[in-house]
């Protein structure tokens, strides 16, 4: 049965309601470098998956215009600058992403010197890799030498975001060569999908695992460049060649529930709903900016579907696998513990609030 605009905004309430009611149980323990306790699952800490949480947050205020929602994140950052801030490196960045988009709207002169320090020592400080990637160093591991597809979507999208904004247009040139790097050393030539890492320590892409949350966030992550910064001709024309022959290869993956796999190509793995709905919100996007089919959308729909069936009374998002470290085999994907975060519960929201933006203009026009 085909959803209405209805049943989408009822699922986004509940959706913000199951974020910001995540707590950890110290069901997983993950000290971070420093000593301190890592929380990557409460609302309340400073980390990537809550990054990407306020990043779909601030979408759905963006689209909503809903004053409780603006207000809602700007207590989050106030309250977590007032605790004070971690160390820099690519996870700790993520949440900066949100407060670019969040500054560029309400230019709030708060955050301008905030945000522009932040930027100027990812430049700076952050680790490089051979060719200049951004090395996935991390609350909990100093990965040396390695391109993982999440650093994309954590410090990326943010320079893209923040430089585009600020009219410092070294930060958006720097996103553009973050995602060059990364597609010649990620992008897997033979399928069109994207492996998970890469190291340069032997040069191989460890397990190669074409694992489904990775791709999500190179599906949505080179749409939502696009939509955050100008990027140059010639480099928006490759990447979206790229994109196109990722989401060439990703739609014969889908499987009869409109969810894919937490590793794409292997029928043995579970379905994984945090990365169905990233797929999903990139299809309609592309498909909503002209630069897809009718297929798109139509999967698109499809994982919509999915996302709201896995969607409980509480407002949160089931069948998510929890923060996922490099595996050196297949096995170690498989093994992944499910467990309700904040970047699931955002790339829910964020394919909800793209789908409103097909599914409600059907409805206005009916």
């Amino acid at each position: 049965m085909a959803l209405n605009g209805h049943e989408i905004r009822n699922g986004l309430k509940r959706l913000v309601d199951g974020m910001t009611g995540l707590k950890h149980d110290g069901r997983f323990h993950e000290p971070n470098l420093d000593g301190t306790a890592g929380d990557y699952i409460s609302f309340d800490s400073w980390e990537w998956p809550q990054g990407v949480g306020l990043y779909g947050l601030i979408r759905l205020w963006l689209f909503t215009e809903r004053d409780d929602l603006r207000q809602l994140v700007e207590n989050w950052y106030e309250a977590r600058f007032e605790a004070g801030l971690p160390e820099l490196n690519v996870n700790t960045t993520a949440p900066m992403l949100g407060l670019s988009v969040l500054w560029a709207k309400t230019g709030n002169a708060r955050w301008k010197p905030l945000l522009d320090d932040w930027a100027t020592r990812v430049i700076a400080e952050m680790g490089r890799t051979p060719e200049g990637g951004f090395a996935h160093h991390v609350s909990d591991k100093v990965n040396d030498n390695e391109l993982w597809d999440d650093t994309l979507y954590m410090v990326a999208l943010f320079l893209a975001s923040y430089g585009q904004a600020s009219g410092r247009r070294e930060l958006v040139d720097e996103a553009s060569r973050q995602f060059l790097v990364h597609a010649r050393y990620l992008s897997d030539t033979h399928t069109g999908l994207w492996f998970h890492g890469w190291t340069f320590n032997g040069r191989h892409n460890f397990a190669r695992a074409r694992w489904a949350r990775g791709n999500a966030w190179i599906t949505a992550g080179i749409l939502d460049l696009f939509d955050l910064a100008e990027i140059a001709t010639p480099v928006k024309d490759y990447l979206q060649g790229v994109l196109t022959t990722q989401v060439n290869a990703l739609l014969p993956l889908q499987v009869a529930s409109g969810a894919w796999r937490t590793l794409l190509d292997d029928d043995s793995s579970y379905e994984e709903i945090s990365a169905t709905a990233g797929i999903g919100y990139g299809l309609l996007k592309g498909y909503r900016l002209g630069l897809g089919t009718p297929a798109w959308r139509a999967a698109g729909l499809k994982a919509l579907q999915a996302v709201m069936n896995n969607i409980d009374a509480a407002g949160t998002v089931l069948n998510v696998s929890y923060g996922t470290r490099m595996g050196h085999d297949l096995q170690f994907y498989r093994d992944i513990p499910i467990q309700p975060t904040g970047y699931g519960q955002a790339l829910a929201i964020l394919c909800l609030s793209e789908a409103l933006q097909h599914v409600g203009a059907e409805e206005q026009a009916a």
